[in-house]
């Protein structure tokens, strides 16, 4: 097949003929019909690379297009990692091809997670349990298999990994059953997460056999039947909850710009505001921002966000091993959502599409994946002069850049905002439905959850954790940078006689082990990135920094609080503390490994940061984990209300002042006094 012919900046996903191509030469090389297509996706170029091309010393004829490619071949179990080069002149080339190492299984495809729910359907063990213990006789319509990866936390799981007859790898997936009840509605659209079973199969994707069940050796509780239901046409069918429509419905509120957006877009290049930057997506991060620059000056190489550990804290079988780390598990791409108009995204919007690729090597195409759209975001500054009672305001515009993915139960929204006193400010929302169980056994006998909540008759969410880390690549108005963690705290009695002194104490971050940070909210703790290569603020003559504020949104929250020898902190150990820095790797992406499902987190940030390598004065990378202890409320059910958490890059000394004080007034015609609609805007420089 020949090579695409389409010319693509060195950092557009692949598209559908490059996949086809990359599909069709790993096809040819291995010669197997058996294998299963994990992954197709662009390999980035090195860093070096693309900053040769951002400076003009390269084209983009020079760099050459590379897929990375991941498959598994289940006769076998094994996985293989391989290197497609794109500009061959024969075509698209295989470079490299690499075995895993026995054992080691990449990311639960959409297909993978398709199959396992099959296999426990269709397992006669299975079958004869739900129907000897609740009555089920119709999987297909009455029975719904959550699929879960498999963290091994006990010797008893580590007897799965391998088939004990043949050695062979063994891919495994645990499926957390629920009833859908039967009624007058659509069964479909029933929701299953009232009516949780207790008893989990554990099948292997490769045999496509259950290998267990386990729970069995519990009496079969009684399964809830109540119906709670969120869904528009069910609500009559809920016995306790609101079941009519708002009578007092909110009024119509448009977003009009009746001249159109403030960005451009050329391919996936963005202009707003004095921003630039590049939009990238891939299966396993979703989305990404490259080369974010603020008046040509740069900010950030590269942000994304690339893992997060989702423990729960119920020690009951089979729940000690109930975690998920989303990213590496199922990957935010391929769990991406197609946006709404108008629902999803409000106002003015544009939409980048994507496409990713199946289990058959097949393109997928993916519409809508993110949105970007302008916000009015209140005032973003103000002042009146009391003496005379002039006063000058300025309403903030945002640019918001966002994604949604459904990972099995939950939804996440991601949303990048970037501000024009050149702020970067990170939003994660959490929605979607909880994760439920019955109670075990002891916690039956007094109607009590120990560790959770009980959110309907009958129905436990269990507490947990959703510990994020995003990655980003810092470039502070260039690609060396020095760390600092700064903490605001009272100075001494021989200092402060008054004992009204209190101010910043600035400690330079020189090495990895030393860099390994939490937050501290009683010292206002933050962390300032500033630039090493010389060029200093015409003010005040300090390095020009950006400065990473933890926790902006949804209040701060600890780190993991799994035990230090658990399977979960020890994979998730990007999550034991919320700031890792080290110096930039083009081979350090994933901060719990390239692999997680199964697997102990080797190859992941403690691994690297073994060496103790020096930070200072370096082309750095912030790993930053924060996120949401989550203790469920009986109003998070069935639906929950987005719960919410972030951080903020702020400008700290990057500026000689307020980037912002040159944005003219805002001549908003269409505000309007609700009580007298023919009064003019305050803010009217025609009245």
């Amino acid at each position: 097949m020949p090579a695409p012919t389409i010319k693509c900046h060195p950092l557009d996903p692949l598209t559908a003929s490059e996949i086809k191509s990359t599909a069709s030469a790993v096809k040819k090389t291995l010669d197997d019909d058996n294998i299963r297509f994990v992954a197709i996706s662009l390999k980035e170029p090195r860093k070096v690379d693309l900053l040769a091309h951002d400076n003009n010393q390269s084209t983009n004829e020079s760099l050459e297009r590379r897929a990375e490619v991941i498959v598994l071949n289940p006769s076998t179990g094994i996985a293989s990692e391989l290197t497609v080069c794109l500009n061959n002149e024969a075509g698209a080339v295989v470079e490299s091809h690499t075995e895993l190492r026995s054992g080691v299984q990449p990311m639960l495809t959409p297909d993978d997670c398709d199959l396992a729910e099959a296999i426990a359907k269709a397992s006669p063990e299975v079958q004869a349990a739900v129907r000897e213990r609740y009555g089920i006789t119709d999987v297909e319509t009455q029975l719904v298999c959550d699929p879960w990866s498999v963290h091994l936390a006990s010797p008893e799981d580590e007897l799965l990994t391998f088939n004990p007859t043949t050695s062979k790898p063994q891919r495994l997936v645990q499926t957390f059953l629920y009833q859908r009840m039967q009624g007058s509605f659509e069964d479909k659209e029933d929701n299953h997460y009232a009516h949780p079973i207790d008893i989990t199969p554990v099948v292997d994707l490769n045999s496509q056999t259950c290998l267990r069940i386990d729970g069995m050796d519990r009496p079969p509780p009684k399964i809830p039947t109540a119906s709670v239901n969120y869904h528009r046409n069910l609500l009559h069918t809920n016995s306790y909850l609101e079941t009519v429509w708002r009578t007092d419905t909110v009024r119509k509120l448009d977003v009009v710009q009746p001249d159109g957006p403030s960005f451009e877009v050329t391919g996936n290049e963005v202009e707003w505001q004095g921003w630039t930057f590049r939009v990238g997506f891939n299966y396993r991060e979703g989305l990404v921002l490259h080369n974010l620059k603020y008046r040509n000056r740069k900010v950030v190489h590269r942000a994304s966000l690339v893992e997060m550990a989702v423990p729960y804290g119920d020690p009951h079988p089979p729940f000690q091993r109930k975690c998920a780390f989303d990213v590496g598990d199922y990957g935010l791409g391929y769990c991406a959502n197609s946006l709404e108009l108008g629902c999803d995204c409000l106002g003015h919007i544009y939409y980048f599409d994507t496409t990713l690729s199946n289990a058959a090597g097949e393109p997928v195409e993916k519409k809508k994946v993110v949105c970007m759209h302008e916000e009015d975001a209140g005032l973003l500054w103000k002042h009146v002069e009391y003496r005379n009672g002039h006063s000058e305001s300025r309403r903030a515009r945002e640019l918001i850049i966002s994604s949604i993915a459904t990972v099995v139960n939950y939804e996440y929204l991601f949303y990048w905002r970037l501000k024009q006193d050149g702020t970067i400010d990170f939003e994660i929302k959490l929605s979607g439905e909880l994760s439920t169980n019955l109670l075990s056994a002891e916690e039956e006998k007094t109607g009590k959850s120990t560790y959770g909540t009980i959110v309907a008759r009958g129905v436990n969410a269990q507490i947990h954790q959703h510990m994020f880390c995003a990655r980003l690549d810092m470039a502070v108005d260039g690609d060396i940078n020095t760390v600092s963690e700064v903490d605001v705290v009272a100075s001494g009695s021989h200092n402060n006689p008054y004992g009204n002194a209190f101010g910043p104490v600035e400690t330079t971050l020189t090495t990895e082990s030393g860099a390994s940070r939490t937050y501290d909210a009683t010292k206002a703790r933050s962390w300032k990135i500033s630039n090493a290569e010389g060029k200093t603020n015409p003010v005040n003559d300090k390095p020009v920094a950006y400065k990473l504020i933890p926790f902006s949104r949804g209040g701060s929250h600890p780190t993991l609080l799994t035990s230090p020898e658990s399977a979960v902190s020890k994979k998730g150990a990007f999550a034991n503390y919320h700031l890792f820095v080290t110096p930039h790797s083009d081979t350090e992406r994933f901060p719990a490994g390239e692999y997680t499902p199964q697997g102990n987190g080797s190859n992941g940030l403690p691994d690297w940061m073994a060496a103790n390598r020096s930070i200072e004065s370096k082309d750095v990378v912030l790993w930053h984990s924060f996120g949401v202890t989550h203790m469920p409320r009986v109003e998070d059910f069935p639906v929950m209300p987005c719960e919410t958490t972030g951080f903020m890059l702020k400008p700290d000394g990057f500026f000689a002042g307020n980037p912002a004080i040159d944005l003219p007034p805002d001549n908003n015609k269409a505000s309007k006094l609700a009580h007298s609609p023919s009064e003019k805007s305050c803010c009217d420089t025609t009245k």
